[in-house]
């Protein structure tokens, strides 16, 4: 897991150098048919900037992997449901169990969303994962409480 700790100015994480490298040692030692699934806090592509929804030195990390046929980075954070596929790389964030944040640009900052007691459960999530052996990618099931304790 990569916690982006050192915040930039603007409000990005930063993964770091201790980090950067202890990633790239890392993935040497796989071949390139090995599935990775990365666990980052902070998004590693940048989602909003202008709220530090992403990380300063991502494209260092991500060109690491750019020779693994099948690469999955999980994050949360911004607590916000979010997917991308950018080449060999599935990004997901997720929402979260604590408070509800803004949809990017729809609000002047992030922060807790003011939300009645009767919606908020309406508005938090959880996020399962599932892999199967043999299988290609990860089956990413997203879902608010409230559906998920039925």
């Amino acid at each position: 897991m990569f916690h982006a700790m050192n915040f930039n100015a603007g409000g990005l994480g930063s993964l770091g150098t201790q980090q950067l490298e202890w990633l790239e040692k890392d993935l040497k030692r796989h071949r390139s048919s090995t599935p990775i699934v990365l666990f980052a806090h902070i998004p590693l592509w940048m989602v909003y900037p202008d709220w530090g929804w992403g990380t300063s030195d991502s494209a260092q990390a991500l060109s690491f992997l750019k020779r693994f046929g099948s690469v999955t980075i999980l994050n949360g954070h911004i607590h916000q449901t979010m997917q991308k596929v950018e080449g060999n790389i599935a990004f997901h964030t997720a929402a979260s169990t604590a408070f509800p944040q803004p949809v990017p640009s729809k609000d002047s900052a992030p922060g807790p969303m003011k939300v009645s007691a009767d919606k908020l459960r309406e508005t938090l999530g959880i996020t399962n994962i599932h892999y199967l052996k043999g299988h290609g990618s990860l089956a990413i099931i997203d879902s608010s409480l409230e559906t998920a304790s039925r």
